[in-house]
Formats: C-alpha cells, sequence, structure tokens
C-alpha cells in the first residue's frame, strides 16, 4: 500500500511543483492518522450518534444531527442522489453512512480498532485528519478551519457528511466557507475514460511550459465548468507573453514598491471570491498604460522601478511573471538547439573581440535565421525566440 501510495504522491507533486504549486506545510495521511480516526468514532459511539451493526460496521445516525443538509441543501430522498448512497438493512436511517467498514476474510488492506478489523469510511478520514492537526490552532471556536475545498461532485453526500460527523464529534462547524470548483471539458464535452478525451497534466507539460498552463488554468473562475482548449491556451500565452516583454523593458533594475491603486485593485478582485477575471484585466490595463508611458519616455527609471514592483506583486500573489524574461522566451527550444546557439554567440563574441566584424556578422545572420533574437547588454549576450 505505501509503495503505490507514495509512487502517486511523488507524480502528484512533481506536476504540482511544475504549476507553480508551493507544497503544503502539512500533508497527512490517512494510514498516519488511524488512532485520531477510532478516538472520533469512539466518541461518536459514546454520544449514541454513532452505532455498531450486527457486520461490525460504524454508521453515522444522521436524524441526530439537526443541521444535517445544511452545507448541500440537498437530501437523500432526492431521487438524483438516490445512487451516491449506501443502501444497507442493517442502517437506522436511508441517509445514515458509514465511519468505519469491516474487512471480509479475503481482504488484507485492514487495520485493527475496537470495533472491528476494518478500514475507515471516505468523510471520516477527512473530519479526523482535519481534527488533528488543526484543532489546535484556531482561535476561534466556531470552527476547525476557514477554508474547505473540492470538486462540485463532492458537495453531497461527501463534504455534507464530513460537516456532519465533525460538528457533532467537536461541537462547531467544520469550515467557515466551503468553495467547489467546477469540471474540466475538453473542446465542450465533459472529460472522461468512457469518451476517451483524459487530457492529464503530465500531458500538457510536455507540449506546454508549467507557468503558461497556470496562467490558462487560473483565467477561468474556479466555480465555473473549465472547457479546456488550444485557442484559448494560445490566448492565455500571447497574455503572458505581453507581461514578460514589459518586464523586458524594465529590466534590469531594482524594484520599488508597487503602485497602491494597482495593488489594491488586484486584493479587492481576488477578496470577491476569487474574480480573477477582473484581476487579469487590471493586469492587463497595467500593461497598457506602462507600455504607452514607456513609449513617450524609455528611460523613466521611477517607472521602471514600479513597473517591476507590480509584476513581482503579481507573481507572489498569482504565481506568474516571476522568470527572466530571455529565460521566458527561450521556452521551448530543445536543449541541442540552446547549445548550438550558445556556441555560436560565444564564436561571435571571439570574431568581435578580434575585430573580425564580418565574421561575426555572418555568425549574427545564422543566429537570426534559426529564429533567435539576441542583445548585447552588461551581463553578456542575451537571446530569445523571436
Amino acid at each position: 500500500l505505501e509503495e503505490i501510495t507514495t509512487h502517486y504522491i511523488d507524480v502528484y507533486k512533481k506536476e504540482m511543483r511544475a504549476l507553480g504549486v508551493s507544497d503544503a506545510d502539512i500533508e497527512p495521511k490517512a494510514t498516519e492518522s488511524l488512532e485520531a480516526m477510532e478516538t472520533m468514532i469512539q466518541g461518536l459511539i459514546e454520544k449514541d450518534i454513532a452505532y455498531v451493526v450486527n457486520s461490525r460496521d460504524v454508521y453515522f445516525d444522521t436524524s441526530k444531527d439537526e443541521k444535517y443538509g445544511a452545507i448541500s441543501h440537498q437530501v437523500v430522498d432526492d431521487e438524483d442522489n438516490q445512487s451516491r448512497v449506501e443502501h444497507n438493512a442493517e442502517k437506522r436511517n436511508p441517509k445514515d453512512f458509514a465511519l468505519w467498514k469491516a474487512c471480509g476474510s479475503d481482504e488484507d488492506i485492514c487495520f485493527e480498532t475496537s470495533f472491528s478489523k476494518g478500514r475507515p469510511g471516505w468523510h471520516l478520514e477527512c473530519s479526523a485528519m482535519i481534527e488533528k492537526h488543526f484543532a489546535h490552532t484556531h482561535s476561534n471556536d466556531e470552527y476547525s478551519i476557514d477554508i474547505h475545498g473540492g470538486g462540485a461532485d463532492l458537495l453531497f453526500p461527501h463534504h455534507e457528511n464530513e460537516a456532519a460527523q465533525s460538528r457533532c464529534s467537536t461541537g462547531h462547524e467544520l469550515s467557515k466557507y466551503w468553495m467547489h470548483n467546477g469540471f474540466v471539458n475538453i473542446d465542450g464535452e465533459k472529460m472522461s475514460k468512457s469518451l476517451g478525451n483524459s487530457f492529464f497534466i503530465k500531458d500538457a507539460l510536455k507540449i506546454y511550459d508549467g507557468e503558461i498552463l497556470r496562467n490558462y488554468l487560473i483565467s477561468i473562475h474556479y466555480r465555473n465548468d473549465f472547457n479546456f482548449n488550444e485557442e484559448d491556451l494560445l490566448n492565455s500565452k500571447k497574455r503572458l507573453d505581453k507581461l514578460y516583454r514589459l518586464k523586458k523593458r524594465v529590466t534590469p533594475t531594482k524594484a520599488s514598491k508597487p503602485n497602491i491603486t494597482f495593488q489594491k485593485a488586484i486584493m479587492a478582485a481576488m477578496s470577491d471570491d476569487l474574480n480573477i477575471s477582473v484581476a487579469l484585466a487590471t493586469i492587463e490595463e497595467m500593461i497598457s498604460e506602462a507600455n504607452d508611458k514607456f513609449d513617450e519616455n524609455p528611460k523613466d527609471k521611477g517607472l521602471k522601478k514600479e513597473t517591476l514592483a507590480n509584476i513581482e506583486f503579481i507573481d507572489e500573489l498569482l504565481g506568474f511573471g516571476g522568470k527572466e524574461p530571455f529565460s521566458y522566451f527561450q521556452i521551448g527550444i530543445d536543449e541541442e538547439t540552446k547549445e548550438k546557439i550558445e556556441s555560436l554567440i560565444v564564436a561571435r563574441n571571439e570574431a568581435k573581440k578580434a575585430k573580425e566584424y564580418d565574421k561575426s556578422d555572418a555568425i549574427r545572420d545564422e543566429i537570426s535565421a534559426m529564429g533567435i533574437s539576441i542583445m548585447d547588454t552588461a551581463n553578456g549576450t542575451l537571446w530569445e525566440k523571436v
């Protein structure tokens, strides 16, 4: 079990890092939190909110929670939800859900507890790990954590059941805010194995740079379904290109402080249920206005410092714009080609040093024919893909 889970955790982390997602401070594992799970279940049994049936399964009695249904505003009686709950004659109520499932004799991944040898329920794992790591860290006794997220399909029954068992176990709400993201579609169709249109992050990263993918993925409001298509992805790349072209105009320089009006506008948008559309529009406006000002006065040092600070603020908050501009515009060039370009640049510089200007010009033309633009700076010769 550990070998399998470790493999997929490592794959997940590698892909998230490629998208610029930082590692979490705490990354709990269900297998390392079994004591917390058993303690939570035992407490609910003692309160007569959970009960053990003849099969040694343990169920949560939803009739004991007056607020059950408050998160999703859905009930099991709804026809659409009938297929999403377990039907078991041993349950007191149809809405009751498993906190612990006893193992059959032929099942090998099981854990010993005072109720039975078995496995924790899906919902119970989450609640127990949250209480284990956050129960004593929050200053507000009204809830355990500030934000709980997940896909829209987890709203019921998963999050509803999480909230119920945590509420009855701790005496307060599990989360202050619940955030549910939409689904990923491919060219207008829901991504699924049955349709054969699954497109994984690992596949996308073979074609597109992680920063470009990040910019694209956050461009749609989290609650909306996401339609993954080539045209929108290219538009995101163009948007990021504009930001890096502006950054190239202000590099090298030292950043001062971000423009306060720009900073407040971005924060206001993100504070409004992560209104990314307004935030991106504000960034586009900043880029356009800065370029207009630089066209009038390319050497405005104060504006350069403020603009770089604006871009650093964007990177800190949204996670893009942090690369060195020339490095960004080298994305997509294979290592063999990069080595050839670097060798040609060295040869050109040696020719210039020897005052062999015809040779250096010929090398520059050769580099240009490869679709590469070069720039001589105080820090050496920089190059980028045109």
